[in-house]
């Protein structure tokens, strides 16, 4: 790989779904920028990944740095954290993709679906940027499990759903790039039924005691 292609930050890089993402899309030549509350932790994070992948493909920043730097954002922090997170790099998205993975998980019972008042998580985030911003969402059923395993195929599926066609299809795309398969799943009130759905893999996970069930669409 001589030559990265977009510069995509991940929000909460330093995490397991994030930090798989990053070390994908990584691997298949893109700029990768983590970003954390923590600068410092990101670096650390970035560097760890370069050496795992021979690369120098990733560096690590704060989240409003990272956003600010990129032209694809992904969102990959706890729900907890999200409308904070999203409050503060909101400047920093306008015109861009934003990514959302977000799952509306309130420990300690992850294992039953639990979503907000109006229903999609993710949603709420389109309403609180507006439409300056392309909310996408995608990936809450892959388990990080999976994507940390570069040489192995992920046998799930991914549902991407948003109000823009186009920002989809630029999603779909980076999934299927790292060896996803992808579907536009409709608009992003859609969400509901990935963000949900994540819940249920987790009682699957528990109850047959595996470490990443997931999903396949079947049909097409």
């Amino acid at each position: 790989m001589s030559e990265a292609k977009s510069t995509i930050a991940v929000l909460g890089g330093t995490g397991k779904e994030g930090g798989g993402l990053a070390l994908r899309w990584a691997h298949h030549g893109h700029a990768v920028i983590l970003g954390s509350r923590s600068a410092e932790r990101a670096a650390a994070a970035a560097a760890a990944m370069n050496e795992t992948l021979g690369s120098k493909f990733v560096r690590g920043a704060s989240n409003v740095e990272a956003a600010a730097a990129a032209e694809i954002v992904v969102l990959a922090v706890p729900y907890a954290a999200q409308q904070a997170t999203v409050d503060e790099v909101a400047k920093a998205l306008a015109g861009k993709i934003l990514i959302d993975v977000t799952v509306p998980l309130v420990p300690p019972k992850v294992s039953r679906v639990q979503l907000p008042e109006g229903g999609s998580a993710v949603e709420a985030v389109q309403r609180r940027l507006g439409d300056g911003v392309r909310v996408v969402s995608a990936f809450q059923n892959i388990s990080a499990h999976h994507l940390v395993k570069l040489g192995a195929e992920v046998e799930c599926d991914v549902l991407v759903s948003s109000d823009d066609a186009e920002a989809a299809e630029t999603v779909i795309g980076l999934a299927r790039e790292i060896g996803l398969r992808a579907w536009n799943a409709g608009p992003l009130c859609n969400s509901v039924v990935a963000e949900a759905l994540t819940s249920v893999l987790i009682a699957l996970n528990r109850r047959y005691k595996v470490p990443g069930s997931g999903i396949r669409i079947t049909g097409i």
